[in-house]
């Protein structure tokens, strides 16, 4: 077991490119701005900001005698400098109004809660065709994936983080680091830094983490290959050895010209890189055809299972959109299981686009399917886009305080439901 856990203790553009993030994501960020009434009475003083710590929308710091609430994602930006639309507010004067220093050196993480998913099943392995506990017991994980970190970070925040390990149960996050599309690319070390922020908060409260590198257009993984060997060595660095991180190296390689053959090869030249840093974590790895195990490209799961990446502790991925992918997709999820370790990192009730009609009979055919064969699966996605295959309505982000009931679309009640039924 690693050293930090207690003892005992696809994509929504799978065919299609993903459209340009609707004016509900930037009114959500307008609306986060909203300024913070001050407080009358001085109060206690909240951790010093330090400009080497990431923040997210709702944390809160001290600085200069006041405590300060961060509107979204922040790094280096310090409280009271940032303007009448900055990212800081001011929430209340607090202790005797001396200034502070910021701190060098913040708090660290804190161990998961107590009956978490972490604390039950520790550090994962694969076991045959099976995820499985640090015991070698197989488990079932259940969970959500974000949105696109670049458009929709604001929805994860420490309540709905707090919302989705306890009223959802949820076993996992899926935490989708876009490489291209404004995303990963155009600033790799802000990126890094939130995921490595996300990983502490999920971890903290007890969840296991996917770290997504969401390649998709071009679908060459081969085209990122540099930048994923700086961001899975930074993410394996400091992670690692927490036991909980699996690695997900590519999240739906596509194109004709994207073989079976081409995705093995990029996997080992990625995986070593992990190694060096984790020398156990669980490597997911993807599969032709959007991750679809080669249907969507005319083929199937043969080619991999006669020719799978020669290391341990890998698994590979599957996606599917039930309104959109019918019988031929879940036998070949059937097939591939019997002989292959698969975790469906990524579906929907909805159409390959992330919208349109939601094919929910179908959809349990599937989770009937993973949870017969205890294949584990992350649901796209946890956001309050427009579309039909995000979790809540528009402007539940932007609110931060309802993560369940009204503030879920039908898709998110169903997934829900799914998570708290089968969770650790």
């Amino acid at each position: 077991m690693k050293k930090r856990i207690f003892a005992g203790l696809v994509s929504a553009v799978s065919l299609a490119v993903l459209l340009a993030p609707s004016a509900s994501a930037t009114n959500a960020a307008d609306t986060a701005r909203a300024t913070v009434p001050q407080a009358t009475a001085a109060a206690a003083c909240e951790s010093p900001w330090s400009a080497g710590e990431v923040y997210l929308g709702g944390d809160t710091v001290s600085y200069n005698g006041e405590n300060w609430t961060a509107g979204w994602w922040t790094q280096g930006d310090s409280p009271g400098t940032t303007g009448e639309w900055g990212v800081w507010r001011s929430a209340e004067s607090c202790g005797s109004g001396t200034p502070e220093e910021p701190d060098p050196d913040p708090e660290g993480p804190g161990e998961p809660a107590a009956g978490t998913p972490i604390e039950k099943a520790g550090t994962l392995q694969v076991c045959g065709t099976a995820l499985c506990g640090d015991d070698g017991q197989p488990v079932q994980l259940r969970g959500m994936s974000t949105h696109g970190l670049q458009w929709y970070s604001q929805c994860i925040t420490d309540s709905s983080l707090d919302a989705l390990a306890g009223d959802w149960g949820a076993d996992v996050i899926r935490l989708s680091t876009y490489v291209q599309e404004d995303g990963y690319e155009t600033n790799p070390t802000y990126y890094t830094n939130l995921v490595h922020t996300l990983i502490e908060k999920a971890y903290d409260r007890g969840m296991y983490v996917i770290a997504d590198w969401h390649m998709l257009t071009p679908g060459d993984p081969w085209y990122n290959v540099d930048r994923a060997k700086t961001f899975f060595t930074e993410i394996a660095q400091q992670h690692g050895d927490k036991g909980t991180v699996l690695y997900e190296i590519a999240n739906e390689p596509n194109g004709e010209q994207v073989s079976w053959s081409s995705i093995r090869a990029y996997a080992n030249e990625i995986i070593p890189v992990i190694r060096a840093q984790d020398p156990d974590g669980v490597v997911l790895v993807g599969t032709p055809g959007w991750s679809s195990l080669g249907i969507s490209q005319g083929n199937g799961p043969g080619e991999i299972i006669a020719n799978p990446v020669n290391a341990s502790n890998v698994m590979y991925t599957f996606h599917f959109y039930a309104a959109s992918h019918g019988q031929l997709y879940l036998d070949a999820l059937d097939t591939a299981s019997d002989a292959l370790p698969i975790f469906v990192t990524e579906f929907g009730a909805e159409e390959a686009s992330g919208d349109g009609a939601l094919n929910f009979p179908r959809a349990d055919q599937y989770l009937d399917l993973m949870e017969e064969k205890n294949i584990s699966w992350v649901k796209w996605n946890f956001s309050d886009d427009d579309r039909t295959g995000a979790a809540f309505k528009p402007g539940t982000c932007a609110s931060n305080s309802s993560w369940n009931g009204a503030s879920l679309k039908a898709t998110g009640t169903w997934v829900r439901d799914h998570i708290r039924a089968g969770s650790l």
